[in-house]
């Protein structure tokens, strides 16, 4: 339980960054799931 708080914790924080510093970070924001759960890294 707590580790799937912590992944919706981590979703919403993210999805609160608007586009241009998720492109900084290297993300798109339909990527934001999969980076979080570790099934995509960042580059």
């Amino acid at each position: 339980m707590q580790q799937r708080r912590a992944h919706n914790r981590a979703c919403r924080e993210l999805s609160n960054l608007s586009d241009r510093e998720l492109a900084d970070l290297g993300i798109f924001r339909a990527d934001i799931p999969s980076v979080v759960a570790g099934n995509r890294h960042l580059d």
